[in-house]
């Protein structure tokens, strides 16, 4: 492992199974060239339109975040409403639920006919962007925010992070961003930092356990250039868990 005296350690693992719904936690997972098994293979769609869910852009979506999902088996989705039943996606009763909750038609759908179940016969849609393979997120970047606005939630699950970096809180800045460029190992796991993680109105959306709240995008925009967290390149592939130290290289 790499001389240097670790970082910090990892204290949190999410993927997404489905773009802008709630991330699901892992305590060890794959992390491949194109990033985190599992992540980001399914998008909600307006069946009126096929417009994507966008909750940083339009408040009929921001409930959506709201919504659960979890991975059967590294692979079948399930999704659930607040306060309502794991129902298989994607599938007739789950839109049907959905479109419930939100209050017009809506419809879970594969991110190309490569992540669609085998069974799955119906309509796909294609990402908005292209996500970078890893987003990286650390809590001295968390606590510098806060005491930026110590009555805001700086909540992870704002900022959709695929590992957060448990670390010593740096005075005065947000340690990540200044690490552009810089090679990390996380146990086995090898990455380039290739750019800030640019914020969005999604960041200011109330989920559960938080409320809405404008001054969590202000502050980044004032005092960090809109970024909070890097993205990063895969160098070499692994497996990681909960506690893995991470190193400079």
């Amino acid at each position: 492992m790499p001389g240097e005296a670790a970082l910090g350690s990892v204290s949190q693992l999410w993927r997404y199974p489905a773009s802008s719904l709630a991330g699901e936690r892992q305590d060890a997972i794959l992390v491949g060239p194109a990033g985190m098994a599992g992540d980001r293979m399914f998008g909600l769609v307006d069946t009126s339109d096929n417009e994507i869910a966008r909750p940083d852009r339009e408040a009929k979506w921001h409930k959506v975040p709201r919504i659960r999902t979890r991975l059967v088996n590294d692979r079948d989705l399930e999704i659930a409403v607040p306060d309502g039943d794991w129902l298989s996606a994607p599938g007739a009763e789950c839109d049907r639920t959905i479109s419930a909750y939100l209050g017009f038609a809506a419809s879970i759908r594969p991110f190309g006919r490569e992540n669609a179940p085998p069974a799955y016969a119906g309509p796909v849609t294609a990402a908005r962007y292209t996500k970078a393979p890893i987003h990286l997120l650390t809590t001295a970047s968390l606590a510098r925010l806060k005491a930026l606005h110590p009555d805001g939630a700086s909540d992870p699950r704002r900022f959709r992070p695929n590992i957060v970096v448990d670390m010593a809180a740096v005075e005065g800045s947000f340690p990540e961003t200044e690490w552009i460029g810089r090679k990390l190992a996380i146990g086995e796991l090898l990455l380039t930092i290739s750019e800030p993680c640019r914020r969005c109105g999604f960041t200011i959306i109330a989920q559960d356990g938080f409320d809405n709240d404008p001054r969590i995008l202000r502050n980044l925009v004032r005092h960090n250039a809109h970024n909070l967290g890097v993205y990063c390149t895969v160098d070499r592939p692994a497996g990681i868990k909960l506690g893995d130290a991470m190193h400079f290289l």
